[in-house]
């Protein structure tokens, strides 16, 4: 076991079965809310919510999900016994994104806004102030902050 994770308090989470584990040390890169329909679609829920961290503060404690490549550059994991979605990578940077209801603790992570708003479910909605992006927050202005049809709270 590498020193670093020795001396650290990781992080950890599972899935639904528990065949599955993991964890993750430091301070994560970004905590947020997906609405794109591949998120969905992979959750069988309306939103996706995610811890990104640095892959190299990520492990697999036990088990190994099963990854499939759900478009081109991005791989998903599931638990192959109970279903569980896992992780989100992509070849574009070098982070994996963890789904937050996996984790032991997911109260302790707070997302801290939205993407992919315009792929957002219209009966469906998260009563925050957060900032909501069209599409990805990099280089982007949030579409507005809060619910749709709130008053801005910018």
């Amino acid at each position: 076991m590498p020193y670093r994770w020795r001396m650290s308090n990781p992080v950890t989470g599972r899935c639904l079965c528990g065949d599955i584990r993991y964890e993750y040390i430091g301070t994560p890169v970004k905590i947020l809310h997906c609405h794109c329909e591949s998120c969905r679609r992979h959750t069988a829920s309306p939103v996706g919510s995610f811890v990104c961290v640095p892959r190299e503060n990520f492990r697999f404690t036990q088990g190994e999900p099963v990854a499939y490549a759900s478009s081109p550059g991005v791989t998903r994991t599931h638990c192959g016994r109970c279903g569980s979605p896992m992780t989100y990578t992509s070849e574009s940077n070098n982070q994996i994104d963890i789904y937050i209801a996996t984790l032991d603790n997911p109260a302790a992570i707070v997302p801290t806004y939205h993407v992919f708003v315009e792929e957002q479910l219209p009966w469906f909605e998260i009563a925050d102030a957060l900032p909501r992006y069209a599409r990805g927050s990099i280089g982007s202005e949030p579409v507005r902050h809060g619910p749709r049809g709130a008053a801005s709270t910018r």
